[in-house]
């Protein structure tokens, strides 16, 4: 059976190619002239039952949500949409450093980011699938319903609760800062913080399950927690909030008025 017979059963079975079978693409591309490795490579049968990255859908400034609706791309849906989006991505280069921090003490928090990374994910789906559209059937809104239980927010409870146990009591205010992976965990809880106040005002409206935005309002605090705890296993030291004092004057100098140019700051 030919090269190219194998590539076009594999894809007609919907199954991925083995790494097996791209080596010996390449080794006989290798052998061949100019005019068939573009063919063996260019050939709609490498392409055939895979969907293209770019639809072109949204080149007029719309996109769909679930509900199949379309909407400017600049509806607060989308930026929640967005932001929750941003969120996720945080959270991926934050669990990246925690990974790199040579401390087997933070495997459980690695598992935990990886696991609200998909519920990230589901809470998409929920704000996608604006709850008050027409056009929200009763499958696509019990399909996208999020944490009805409750059980995703008590598990941050839960594992604030055990970290914080070991953790030293909060005596000021700290600023972003212990580490690469304990910084980058600061940086998503800030951008938790953004995701909470574009859902915020939609579950006031019933538009987004009251659910996310509680899931949301907890997991800033989770990973707050992360972020101490990361610092405290890695064993850098957080920085603590000091009020900057003014520079002095020095002895028999007189401060200077502001300048003119500076009046605008004045």
């Amino acid at each position: 059976m030919s090269l190219l017979r194998v590539a076009s059963r594999s894809l007609l079975l919907k199954a991925r190619p083995s790494p097996a079978l791209f080596g010996a693409a390449h080794a006989t591309a290798t052998r061949t002239t100019a005019a068939n490795v573009r063919y063996l490579f260019l050939s709609p049968i490498c392409h055939a039952g895979r969907p293209k990255i770019y639809t072109k859908t949204g080149d007029k400034g719309t996109s769909a949500l679930f509900t199949g609706e379309r909407r400017p791309k600049d509806d607060e849906v989308f930026e929640a949409l967005g932001t929750n989006d941003e969120l996720a991505s945080a959270i991926g280069l934050a669990r990246e450093f925690c990974i790199d921090q040579p401390s087997p003490d933070l495997s459980h928090m690695i598992l935990q980011l990886e696991q609200i990374q998909c519920l990230l994910q589901d809470i998409g789906s929920n704000i996608a699938t604006p709850r008050d559209s027409s056009a929200a059937t009763a499958a696509r809104l019990a399909r996208t319903e999020f944490d009805a239980d409750g059980q995703h927010v008590q598990d941050l409870e839960q594992w604030i609760d055990r970290m914080d146990q070991e953790l030293p009591p909060l005596t000021s205010f700290i600023l972003p800062s212990g580490g690469k992976a304990a910084a980058s965990l600061h940086i998503a809880r800030t951008t938790c913080r953004r995701t909470e106040r574009r859902v915020a005002p939609m579950a006031q409206e019933h538009r987004v399950d009251q659910s996310v935005a509680i899931y949301l309002n907890r997991l800033s605090d989770y990973l707050f927690t992360c972020a101490r705890y990361a610092a405290m296993k890695g064993g850098f030291k957080e920085v603590a909030y000091k009020k900057p004092r003014p520079p002095r004057a020095k002895r028999g100098t007189k401060a200077s008025a502001p300048s003119s140019s500076n009046d605008e700051d004045v």
